[in-house]
Protein backbone atom coordinates (compact mmCIF):
# COMPACT_ATOMS: atom_id res chain seq x y z
CA UNK A 1 0.00 0.00 0.00
CA UNK A 2 2.82 2.35 0.29
CA UNK A 3 3.85 2.14 -3.19
CA UNK A 4 0.35 3.05 -3.68
CA UNK A 5 0.19 6.03 -1.61
CA UNK A 6 3.22 7.33 -3.05
CA UNK A 7 2.01 6.37 -6.72
CA UNK A 8 -1.25 8.41 -6.26
CA UNK A 9 -0.35 11.39 -4.66
CA UNK A 10 2.92 12.08 -7.20
CA UNK A 11 0.10 11.75 -9.79
CA UNK A 12 -2.12 14.32 -8.08
CA UNK A 13 1.26 16.51 -7.58
CA UNK A 14 1.69 15.73 -11.47
CA UNK A 15 -1.79 16.77 -12.70
CA UNK A 16 -2.53 19.82 -10.58
CA UNK A 17 1.20 21.58 -11.69
CA UNK A 18 0.83 20.58 -14.98
CA UNK A 19 -2.10 23.22 -15.24
CA UNK A 20 -3.55 24.85 -12.41
CA UNK A 21 -6.20 26.46 -13.93
CA UNK A 22 -7.75 23.82 -15.27
CA UNK A 23 -11.21 22.21 -13.48
CA UNK A 24 -10.32 19.01 -15.17
CA UNK A 25 -6.97 18.83 -14.05
CA UNK A 26 -8.12 20.03 -10.73
CA UNK A 27 -10.71 16.84 -10.31
CA UNK A 28 -8.50 14.43 -11.36
CA UNK A 29 -6.20 15.38 -9.28
CA UNK A 30 -8.88 14.56 -6.29
CA UNK A 31 -9.39 11.65 -7.33
CA UNK A 32 -5.76 10.53 -7.31
CA UNK A 33 -5.36 12.26 -3.95
CA UNK A 34 -8.79 10.68 -2.60
CA UNK A 35 -7.27 7.24 -3.73
CA UNK A 36 -3.63 8.02 -1.81
CA UNK A 37 -5.49 9.36 1.25
CA UNK A 38 -7.14 5.37 1.29
CA UNK A 39 -3.44 3.87 0.96
CA UNK A 40 -2.23 6.20 3.91
CA UNK A 41 -5.50 5.18 6.12
CA UNK A 42 -4.39 1.27 5.41
CA UNK A 43 -0.31 1.64 5.84
CA UNK A 44 -1.11 3.26 9.43
CA UNK A 45 -3.22 0.68 10.09
CA UNK A 46 -1.45 -2.27 9.21
CA UNK A 47 2.36 -0.85 9.97
CA UNK A 48 2.92 2.22 11.47
CA UNK A 49 0.24 1.86 14.05
CA UNK A 50 1.61 -1.77 15.04
CA UNK A 51 5.06 -0.60 15.05
CA UNK A 52 4.53 2.63 16.87
CA UNK A 53 2.66 0.42 19.70
CA UNK A 54 5.85 -2.00 19.42
CA UNK A 55 8.40 0.48 19.84
CA UNK A 56 6.18 1.71 22.91
CA UNK A 57 5.60 4.77 21.62
CA UNK A 58 3.01 7.26 23.86
CA UNK A 59 -0.52 7.23 23.90
CA UNK A 60 -0.84 10.59 23.04
CA UNK A 61 0.97 9.94 19.64
CA UNK A 62 -0.93 6.87 18.92
CA UNK A 63 -3.60 8.71 19.23
CA UNK A 64 -2.72 11.36 16.59
CA UNK A 65 -1.63 8.65 14.30
CA UNK A 66 -5.08 7.17 14.78
CA UNK A 67 -7.37 9.88 14.21
CA UNK A 68 -5.03 10.92 11.33
CA UNK A 69 -6.08 7.16 9.88
CA UNK A 70 -10.11 8.47 10.56
CA UNK A 71 -9.16 11.15 8.60
CA UNK A 72 -7.78 9.61 5.69
CA UNK A 73 -10.07 6.84 5.38
CA UNK A 74 -13.17 9.29 5.31
CA UNK A 75 -11.28 11.27 2.72
CA UNK A 76 -10.86 8.04 0.79
CA UNK A 77 -14.09 6.87 0.84
CA UNK A 78 -16.21 10.08 0.71
CA UNK A 79 -13.87 12.36 -1.80
CA UNK A 80 -13.28 9.36 -4.52
CA UNK A 81 -17.01 9.08 -5.71
CA UNK A 82 -17.13 13.56 -4.97
CA UNK A 83 -14.32 14.07 -6.81
CA UNK A 84 -14.65 11.20 -9.73
CA UNK A 85 -17.77 12.49 -10.78
CA UNK A 86 -16.91 16.46 -10.76
CA UNK A 87 -14.18 15.07 -12.76
CA UNK A 88 -15.96 13.11 -15.58
CA UNK A 89 -18.88 16.67 -15.47
CA UNK A 90 -15.58 19.10 -16.21
CA UNK A 91 -13.90 16.21 -18.85
CA UNK A 92 -17.51 16.07 -20.74
CA UNK A 93 -19.39 19.10 -19.92
CA UNK A 94 -23.24 18.95 -19.26
CA UNK A 95 -25.71 22.02 -20.02
CA UNK A 96 -26.33 23.37 -17.00
CA UNK A 97 -27.72 26.75 -15.95
CA UNK A 98 -24.63 28.61 -14.77
CA UNK A 99 -26.07 29.30 -11.32
CA UNK A 100 -26.02 25.71 -11.66
CA UNK A 101 -23.17 24.98 -12.83
CA UNK A 102 -21.23 27.32 -9.50
CA UNK A 103 -23.78 25.37 -6.91
CA UNK A 104 -22.96 21.94 -8.41
CA UNK A 105 -19.97 20.85 -6.51
CA UNK A 106 -22.34 22.09 -3.08
CA UNK A 107 -25.34 19.78 -4.15
CA UNK A 108 -23.39 17.03 -4.18
CA UNK A 109 -21.94 17.41 -0.83
CA UNK A 110 -25.22 17.10 0.95
CA UNK A 111 -24.75 13.29 0.68
CA UNK A 112 -21.66 13.23 2.49
CA UNK A 113 -22.33 16.17 5.06
CA UNK A 114 -25.46 13.91 6.15
CA UNK A 115 -23.64 10.70 6.10
CA UNK A 116 -21.05 12.38 8.94
CA UNK A 117 -23.42 13.70 10.61
CA UNK A 118 -26.20 11.54 10.94
CA UNK A 119 -23.97 8.09 10.65
CA UNK A 120 -21.54 6.47 13.45
CA UNK A 121 -17.97 7.80 13.46
CA UNK A 122 -15.20 6.26 11.90
CA UNK A 123 -13.80 3.02 13.44
CA UNK A 124 -11.37 0.18 12.42
CA UNK A 125 -13.83 -2.68 11.07
CA UNK A 126 -16.87 -0.19 9.80
CA UNK A 127 -15.05 3.42 8.78
CA UNK A 128 -18.43 4.09 7.11
CA UNK A 129 -22.26 3.37 6.84
CA UNK A 130 -21.88 1.07 3.72
CA UNK A 131 -24.55 0.00 3.40
CA UNK A 132 -25.89 4.01 3.48
CA UNK A 133 -23.16 5.17 1.57
CA UNK A 134 -23.30 2.93 -1.28
CA UNK A 135 -27.07 4.18 -2.32
CA UNK A 136 -25.30 7.42 -2.95
CA UNK A 137 -21.41 6.53 -3.91
CA UNK A 138 -22.07 3.57 -6.66
CA UNK A 139 -24.63 6.40 -8.65
CA UNK A 140 -21.95 8.97 -8.63
CA UNK A 141 -19.55 6.42 -9.76
CA UNK A 142 -21.32 4.35 -12.07
CA UNK A 143 -22.70 8.22 -13.41
CA UNK A 144 -19.24 9.96 -14.12
CA UNK A 145 -18.33 6.67 -15.87
CA UNK A 146 -20.89 7.04 -18.15
CA UNK A 147 -19.84 10.49 -18.71
CA UNK A 148 -16.54 9.91 -19.37
CA UNK A 149 -17.34 7.17 -22.06
CA UNK A 150 -20.22 9.49 -23.55
CA UNK A 151 -17.15 11.99 -24.26
CA UNK A 152 -17.12 12.61 -28.30
CA UNK A 153 -13.89 13.67 -29.67
CA UNK A 154 -14.49 15.92 -33.11
CA UNK A 155 -11.32 15.06 -34.34
CA UNK A 156 -8.99 12.15 -34.57
CA UNK A 157 -5.92 13.51 -33.14
CA UNK A 158 -7.49 13.57 -29.42
CA UNK A 159 -9.29 10.35 -29.79
CA UNK A 160 -5.75 8.54 -28.33
CA UNK A 161 -5.89 10.65 -25.58
CA UNK A 162 -9.38 9.76 -24.23
CA UNK A 163 -8.69 6.07 -24.15
CA UNK A 164 -5.72 6.56 -22.98
CA UNK A 165 -7.31 8.74 -19.74
CA UNK A 166 -10.36 5.76 -20.14
CA UNK A 167 -7.51 2.89 -19.61
CA UNK A 168 -5.68 4.35 -16.95
CA UNK A 169 -9.20 6.00 -14.63
CA UNK A 170 -11.68 3.92 -15.09
CA UNK A 171 -10.87 0.66 -14.65
CA UNK A 172 -9.37 1.20 -10.65
CA UNK A 173 -12.09 3.33 -10.01
CA UNK A 174 -14.88 0.80 -10.76
CA UNK A 175 -12.91 -2.18 -8.78
CA UNK A 176 -12.92 0.33 -6.09
CA UNK A 177 -16.05 1.14 -6.33
CA UNK A 178 -16.69 -2.52 -5.93
CA UNK A 179 -14.18 -3.21 -3.35
CA UNK A 180 -15.00 -0.62 -1.20
CA UNK A 181 -18.75 -0.22 -1.29
CA UNK A 182 -20.74 -2.59 -3.28
CA UNK A 183 -19.00 -5.61 -1.34
CA UNK A 184 -19.13 -4.29 1.81
CA UNK A 185 -22.55 -3.30 2.11
CA UNK A 186 -23.30 -6.97 1.91
CA UNK A 187 -20.93 -7.82 5.15
CA UNK A 188 -17.47 -8.69 3.04
CA UNK A 189 -15.06 -6.37 5.00
CA UNK A 190 -11.84 -4.83 4.19
CA UNK A 191 -11.91 -5.72 0.87
CA UNK A 192 -9.94 -2.55 -0.13
CA UNK A 193 -6.86 -4.76 0.14
CA UNK A 194 -7.20 -6.12 -2.99
CA UNK A 195 -7.22 -2.63 -5.08
CA UNK A 196 -2.97 -2.64 -4.79
CA UNK A 197 -3.10 -4.86 -8.00
CA UNK A 198 -5.42 -2.90 -10.19
CA UNK A 199 -4.48 0.74 -9.25
CA UNK A 200 -0.87 -0.43 -9.97
CA UNK A 201 -1.78 -1.16 -13.74
CA UNK A 202 -3.71 1.99 -13.82
CA UNK A 203 -0.56 3.95 -12.48
CA UNK A 204 1.60 1.66 -15.01
CA UNK A 205 -0.78 2.96 -18.21
CA UNK A 206 -0.71 6.77 -16.30
CA UNK A 207 3.40 6.87 -16.85
CA UNK A 208 3.67 4.96 -19.79
CA UNK A 209 1.21 7.20 -21.84
CA UNK A 210 3.12 10.27 -19.68
CA UNK A 211 6.22 9.82 -21.55
CA UNK A 212 5.16 8.33 -24.53
CA UNK A 213 1.74 10.41 -25.88
CA UNK A 214 1.09 12.85 -22.71
CA UNK A 215 -1.75 12.85 -20.56
CA UNK A 216 -4.09 15.08 -19.37
CA UNK A 217 -1.64 17.47 -21.05
CA UNK A 218 1.46 17.56 -19.06
CA UNK A 219 3.56 15.60 -21.67
CA UNK A 220 2.04 18.77 -23.99
CA UNK A 221 3.03 20.96 -21.58
CA UNK A 222 7.07 19.91 -21.53
CA UNK A 223 6.77 19.96 -25.68
CA UNK A 224 5.11 23.64 -25.36
CA UNK A 225 7.69 24.99 -22.33
CA UNK A 226 10.78 23.32 -25.09
CA UNK A 227 9.69 24.70 -28.33
CA UNK A 228 8.74 27.88 -26.28
CA UNK A 229 12.14 28.08 -24.92
CA UNK A 230 13.42 27.57 -28.57
CA UNK A 231 12.13 30.17 -30.15
CA UNK A 232 12.87 32.73 -27.81
CA UNK A 233 16.48 31.55 -28.12
CA UNK A 234 15.95 32.19 -31.60
CA UNK A 235 14.46 35.20 -31.47
CA UNK A 236 17.53 36.80 -29.49
CA UNK A 237 19.91 35.27 -32.17
CA UNK A 238 18.18 36.83 -34.82
CA UNK A 239 17.86 40.14 -33.18
CA UNK A 240 21.43 39.89 -32.38
CA UNK A 241 22.44 38.92 -35.81
CA UNK A 242 20.11 41.00 -38.01
CA UNK A 243 21.82 44.29 -36.06
CA UNK A 244 24.87 43.50 -36.50
CA UNK A 245 24.80 42.21 -40.41
CA UNK A 246 22.68 45.18 -40.79
CA UNK A 247 25.01 47.80 -39.99
CA UNK A 248 27.94 45.76 -42.18
CA UNK A 249 25.90 45.90 -45.10
CA UNK A 250 24.90 49.03 -44.89
CA UNK A 251 28.41 49.84 -45.14
CA UNK A 252 29.11 47.79 -47.80
CA UNK A 253 26.45 49.24 -49.52
CA UNK A 254 27.42 52.58 -49.04
CA UNK A 255 30.95 52.13 -50.64
CA UNK A 256 29.66 49.89 -53.10
CA UNK A 257 27.44 52.65 -53.98
CA UNK A 258 30.30 55.03 -54.23
CA UNK A 259 32.45 52.70 -56.67
CA UNK A 260 29.94 51.98 -58.97
CA UNK A 261 28.86 56.06 -59.55
CA UNK A 262 33.28 55.85 -59.76
CA UNK A 263 32.56 53.18 -62.38
CA UNK A 264 30.11 54.72 -64.36
CA UNK A 265 32.25 57.75 -64.49
CA UNK A 266 35.30 56.09 -65.82
CA UNK A 267 33.67 54.22 -68.14
CA UNK A 268 34.65 50.85 -66.53
CA UNK A 269 32.16 47.88 -67.52
CA UNK A 270 34.19 44.83 -65.80
CA UNK A 271 34.04 47.16 -62.61
CA UNK A 272 30.73 48.14 -62.69
CA UNK A 273 29.29 44.21 -63.61
CA UNK A 274 31.81 43.37 -60.23
CA UNK A 275 29.94 45.92 -57.98
CA UNK A 276 26.64 45.11 -59.33
CA UNK A 277 26.86 41.69 -57.89
CA UNK A 278 28.59 43.15 -54.57
CA UNK A 279 25.06 44.99 -54.33
CA UNK A 280 23.14 42.17 -55.58
CA UNK A 281 24.73 39.90 -53.11
CA UNK A 282 24.67 42.61 -49.80
CA UNK A 283 20.48 43.07 -50.39
CA UNK A 284 19.72 39.75 -50.52
CA UNK A 285 21.68 38.22 -48.03
CA UNK A 286 19.78 41.40 -45.41
CA UNK A 287 16.65 40.70 -46.81
CA UNK A 288 16.77 36.64 -46.04
CA UNK A 289 18.05 37.77 -42.58
CA UNK A 290 14.98 39.83 -42.46
CA UNK A 291 12.53 37.29 -43.25
CA UNK A 292 14.37 35.38 -40.62
CA UNK A 293 13.85 38.14 -37.86
CA UNK A 294 10.10 38.57 -38.95
CA UNK A 295 9.19 34.93 -38.55
CA UNK A 296 10.87 34.47 -34.84
CA UNK A 297 10.31 38.16 -33.22
CA UNK A 298 8.09 38.26 -30.60
CA UNK A 299 4.96 38.61 -31.47
CA UNK A 300 2.90 41.92 -30.41
CA UNK A 301 -0.65 40.96 -30.29
CA UNK A 302 -2.92 43.94 -31.94
CA UNK A 303 -6.60 42.21 -31.05
CA UNK A 304 -9.69 43.47 -33.31
CA UNK A 305 -13.61 41.84 -32.82
CA UNK A 306 -13.00 39.72 -35.85
CA UNK A 307 -15.37 37.70 -37.93
CA UNK A 308 -13.23 34.82 -37.73
CA UNK A 309 -15.45 32.64 -40.71
CA UNK A 310 -14.83 35.79 -43.44
CA UNK A 311 -11.24 36.08 -42.20
CA UNK A 312 -10.86 32.67 -43.55
CA UNK A 313 -12.56 33.52 -46.61
CA UNK A 314 -10.04 36.48 -47.25
CA UNK A 315 -6.96 34.74 -46.48
CA UNK A 316 -8.00 32.15 -48.96
CA UNK A 317 -8.60 33.88 -52.35
CA UNK A 318 -5.29 35.24 -52.17
CA UNK A 319 -3.97 31.23 -52.39
CA UNK A 320 -7.01 30.67 -55.61
CA UNK A 321 -4.59 31.46 -57.94
CA UNK A 322 -2.00 29.02 -56.78
CA UNK A 323 -4.47 25.92 -57.01
CA UNK A 324 -3.79 24.96 -60.12
CA UNK A 325 -5.42 21.49 -60.35
CA UNK A 326 -5.85 21.39 -56.17
CA UNK A 327 -9.25 20.79 -55.64
CA UNK A 328 -10.00 23.35 -52.59
CA UNK A 329 -13.45 22.48 -50.03
CA UNK A 330 -14.38 24.92 -47.52
CA UNK A 331 -17.31 24.38 -44.83
CA UNK A 332 -17.61 27.46 -42.40
CA UNK A 333 -19.52 28.03 -39.81
CA UNK A 334 -21.07 31.42 -39.72
CA UNK A 335 -21.48 33.97 -36.96
CA UNK A 336 -18.93 33.71 -34.44
CA UNK A 337 -16.74 37.05 -33.69
CA UNK A 338 -13.80 36.85 -31.72
CA UNK A 339 -11.07 39.20 -30.06
CA UNK A 340 -7.84 38.04 -31.83
CA UNK A 341 -5.38 39.68 -34.14
CA UNK A 342 -6.72 39.16 -38.00
CA UNK A 343 -2.86 40.00 -39.44
CA UNK A 344 -0.99 37.12 -37.53
CA UNK A 345 -4.07 34.48 -37.46
CA UNK A 346 -4.50 35.15 -40.99
CA UNK A 347 -0.33 34.52 -41.83
CA UNK A 348 -0.73 31.65 -39.85
CA UNK A 349 -3.47 29.98 -42.01
CA UNK A 350 -1.21 31.05 -44.73
CA UNK A 351 1.23 29.76 -43.97
CA UNK A 352 -0.25 26.63 -43.36
CA UNK A 353 -2.03 26.57 -46.66
CA UNK A 354 1.26 26.82 -48.22
CA UNK A 355 2.67 23.75 -46.59
CA UNK A 356 -0.39 21.87 -48.19
CA UNK A 357 -0.35 23.45 -51.25
CA UNK A 358 3.18 22.52 -51.68
CA UNK A 359 3.38 18.82 -50.26
CA UNK A 360 0.60 17.91 -52.70
CA UNK A 361 2.39 19.14 -55.46
CA UNK A 362 -0.05 20.67 -57.73
CA UNK A 363 -2.72 17.54 -57.84
CA UNK A 364 -4.88 17.06 -54.79
CA UNK A 365 -7.57 18.68 -52.57
CA UNK A 366 -7.19 20.90 -49.70
CA UNK A 367 -10.29 21.00 -47.09
CA UNK A 368 -10.70 24.03 -45.05
CA UNK A 369 -13.70 23.25 -42.16
CA UNK A 370 -14.18 25.44 -39.29
CA UNK A 371 -16.82 23.90 -37.07
CA UNK A 372 -17.44 24.53 -32.77
CA UNK A 373 -17.76 22.36 -29.65
CA UNK A 374 -18.88 23.62 -26.37
CA UNK A 375 -16.15 25.69 -25.44
CA UNK A 376 -14.08 25.75 -28.50
CA UNK A 377 -13.74 26.83 -32.07
CA UNK A 378 -11.99 24.54 -34.46
CA UNK A 379 -10.41 25.52 -37.83
CA UNK A 380 -8.98 22.42 -39.49
CA UNK A 381 -6.88 22.41 -42.93
CA UNK A 382 -6.49 18.88 -44.16
CA UNK A 383 -4.45 18.04 -47.29
CA UNK A 384 -4.23 15.30 -49.32
CA UNK A 385 -0.12 15.28 -49.57
CA UNK A 386 2.45 12.59 -49.22
CA UNK A 387 1.50 12.92 -44.93
CA UNK A 388 4.88 12.17 -42.24
CA UNK A 389 6.20 9.42 -40.44
CA UNK A 390 6.33 10.25 -36.80
CA UNK A 391 9.77 11.08 -36.42
CA UNK A 392 8.99 14.12 -39.11
CA UNK A 393 6.45 14.71 -36.83
CA UNK A 394 7.89 15.51 -33.52
CA UNK A 395 9.88 17.82 -35.51
CA UNK A 396 7.74 20.01 -37.33
CA UNK A 397 7.49 22.62 -34.75
CA UNK A 398 11.26 22.97 -34.45
CA UNK A 399 12.57 26.26 -36.11
CA UNK A 400 14.69 25.84 -39.02
CA UNK A 401 13.40 22.57 -39.43
CA UNK A 402 12.17 21.38 -43.03
CA UNK A 403 10.90 18.25 -45.24
CA UNK A 404 11.51 20.41 -48.50
CA UNK A 405 14.65 19.69 -49.23
CA UNK A 406 16.27 22.17 -52.02
CA UNK A 407 14.51 25.22 -51.33
CA UNK A 408 16.41 28.57 -50.50
CA UNK A 409 13.30 30.60 -49.77
CA UNK A 410 11.79 27.89 -47.10
CA UNK A 411 13.33 28.08 -43.45
CA UNK A 412 11.44 25.62 -41.05
CA UNK A 413 9.50 28.66 -39.64
CA UNK A 414 5.92 28.35 -40.93
CA UNK A 415 4.47 26.09 -38.10
CA UNK A 416 6.78 27.50 -35.87
CA UNK A 417 5.32 30.70 -36.16
CA UNK A 418 1.76 29.51 -36.62
CA UNK A 419 1.80 27.58 -32.89
CA UNK A 420 3.78 30.96 -31.45
CA UNK A 421 0.74 33.18 -33.08
CA UNK A 422 -2.21 30.26 -31.20
CA UNK A 423 0.15 30.25 -28.39
CA UNK A 424 -0.34 34.02 -28.28
CA UNK A 425 -3.70 33.87 -28.16
CA UNK A 426 -4.18 30.97 -25.26
CA UNK A 427 -5.30 29.04 -27.86
CA UNK A 428 -3.52 25.59 -29.28
CA UNK A 429 -2.41 23.92 -32.49
CA UNK A 430 -2.72 20.19 -33.07
CA UNK A 431 -1.44 17.59 -35.91
CA UNK A 432 -2.59 14.50 -37.35
CA UNK A 433 -0.26 13.40 -39.89
CA UNK A 434 -0.23 9.41 -41.72
CA UNK A 435 1.72 8.39 -45.13
CA UNK A 436 -0.21 8.33 -47.67
CA UNK A 437 -3.07 9.70 -46.18
CA UNK A 438 -2.26 13.42 -45.80
CA UNK A 439 -1.69 16.05 -42.80
CA UNK A 440 -4.67 17.63 -40.46
CA UNK A 441 -3.79 20.82 -38.75
CA UNK A 442 -6.33 21.95 -35.83
CA UNK A 443 -6.07 25.74 -35.09
CA UNK A 444 -8.45 25.33 -31.52
CA UNK A 445 -9.41 28.82 -30.16
CA UNK A 446 -11.32 28.18 -26.00
CA UNK A 447 -14.27 30.51 -26.78
CA UNK A 448 -13.54 31.81 -23.24
CA UNK A 449 -9.91 32.71 -24.67
CA UNK A 450 -10.79 34.80 -27.20
CA UNK A 451 -14.15 36.24 -26.24
CA UNK A 452 -15.88 34.40 -29.09
CA UNK A 453 -19.53 35.68 -29.20
CA UNK A 454 -22.29 33.99 -31.86
CA UNK A 455 -23.42 36.57 -34.31
CA UNK A 456 -25.94 35.52 -37.18
CA UNK A 457 -26.66 31.77 -37.08
CA UNK A 458 -26.07 28.96 -39.98
CA UNK A 459 -23.50 26.91 -41.90
CA UNK A 460 -21.60 28.46 -44.87
CA UNK A 461 -20.75 25.69 -47.44
CA UNK A 462 -18.67 27.33 -49.65
CA UNK A 463 -18.91 24.40 -51.64
CA UNK A 464 -15.31 23.58 -53.99
CA UNK A 465 -13.59 25.64 -55.87
CA UNK A 466 -11.19 24.55 -58.47
CA UNK A 467 -8.09 26.50 -59.63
Amino acid sequence: MLFVLIALWAIAAIIWLSDRHASVNHWFGAVAFSGGAGALAAVLDMQWLPAAAEAGMNEVAQQLLYRLQAVASLTSYYGLPYSFLLFAISYRPVRLSKRLQQSLPLLLLIPIIFCIVFTPFYTEMYPISFSIVVWWAVPYILLGAVQVLLKRQLHASFSRTHWIICSAVLPPVMFCMVMNYVLPSFGMLRMWVYNTWIVGLGVTVFVVALFTYGFMGVRVNIVRRRFDSTLRAVTSGTAILNHAIKNDAGKMRLFSEKMKAYAIETNQQELLQDVETVLRASRHMQEMLQRVHRRTEDLVLRVENTDIAALVEQTMKGYEPTLGKIKLSMNLIKGWRCLIDPAQVSEALGNIVANGLEAMQGSGELFIHLYETKRELVLEVRDTGPGMVKSEMTKVLEPFYTTKNGSDTNFGLGLPYAYHVMRKHKAMLGMRSKPGEGTSIYLTFPKRSVQAVKGELGLAERGEANG
